[in-house]
């Protein structure tokens, strides 16, 4: 997103956190390694979770948030 999170899936609300290791050091290596991380918790299915939805059937972020 433009706020630095990066969501394991877009039905889900699972994310890292990439604007910490971005200001934290110009070592491309150390955001790789944040990737990777992300990447390694990635849910092995796409599906939309809505058991922590306040409202059945919307997801609690709007599409608008996640960027594209």
């Amino acid at each position: 997103t433009c706020t630095g999170e990066l969501f394991m899936c877009l039905g889900q609300e699972d994310m890292a956190d990439l604007r910490a290791p971005l200001r934290a050091s110009d070592d491309d290596r150390v955001l790789e390694q944040a990737i990777r991380a992300a990447i390694s918790r990635k849910p092995k299915g796409h599906d939309f979770d809505y058991s922590r939805q306040r409202v059945a059937g919307q997801m609690s972020r709007h599409m608008s948030h996640t960027g594209g």
